[in-house]
């Protein structure tokens, strides 16, 4: 089994405030982990920390064996340069609440623009590439459209296949469809269900439970910066931790 990601005892704190408290978490390659739990349990932070959006206070994590952020010499952690941490976040796609589409350029602009300037894919091939992509996400007649023309669940499909055009290993998605109306999401969660379907490696921070229950290999509830448990989606329906109960039962 590979593992896509590894984290042992990863901590992060802000001042004083210690929100990662030692997370210890496996992602097998071609794999989806949905992390649930509460506003503040740390699952967002955790995720910026897999791309070294955070920088990690204790413990290591390590990206298809290569370990983010920093290189070790002699048990001693030095923080890695800006260049070579982009390197490894471009391999690594993340998907944000907000979509942050870049507003002046068309959707295709939007999805060309990495793979143009961080990849050096040429321009053909990156604008074959998107239309490709836009094709499975369902909105190539919205290639030279601009996002404030597009709903909030078109505007996710772009970010999703922007993200995707960089062909990462790793797809992080943070809570992609809690900025959008009710009825928009299930247009995002089935690009979703799309890319896990063909073995994409996805670590999602979400509360579509069912999505969870539908789509995810492993399912894990954290708390209060913990692992507090995990397992099969089975969970989700027969937690054996109380927290984990109360906090199911809150959402139904």
């Amino acid at each position: 089994m590979t593992l896509m990601i590894d984290a042992r005892q990863v901590c992060k704190n802000f001042g004083q405030l210690q929100v990662l408290k030692g997370i210890d978490m496996e992602v097998p390659a071609g794999t989806v982990t949905c992390l649930i739990g509460p506003s503040g349990s740390g699952k967002s932070t955790f995720l910026r920390c897999v791309n070294h959006l955070e920088k990690v206070n204790a413990g290591r994590l390590y990206v298809d064996g290569e370990l983010i952020g920093y290189r070790e010499r002699d048990g001693v952690l030095y923080e890695i340069s800006a260049k070579d941490a982009a390197r490894q976040r471009a391999d690594i796609g993340m998907v944000f609440q907000q979509f942050n589409l870049f507003p002046h350029r068309t959707v295709l602009e939007n999805i060309i623009e990495a793979p143009v300037h961080v990849k050096g894919i040429s321009l053909e091939e990156a604008k074959s590439t998107a239309m490709e992509l836009l094709e499975q996400v369902g909105l190539a007649h919205k290639a030279d459209a601009y996002p404030m023309q597009l709903s909030g669940g078109q505007q996710q499909r772009v970010a999703i296949a922007r993200a995707v055009a960089m062909k990462p290993k790793l797809m992080l998605f943070d809570e992609p469809t809690s900025a959008l109306d009710p009825e928009l999401v299930g247009e995002v969660l089935r690009v979703m269900r799309n890319l896990a379907e063909q073995g994409m490696t996805m670590l999602v921070v979400t509360h579509e439970i069912g999505f969870a229950r539908e789509v995810a290999d492993q399912v894990i509830f954290m708390d209060g910066g913990v692992v507090v448990e995990k397992g099969t989606p089975e969970i989700l329906d027969n937690p054996s931790h109380q927290r984990t109960k109360d906090f199911l039962s809150s959402l139904l």
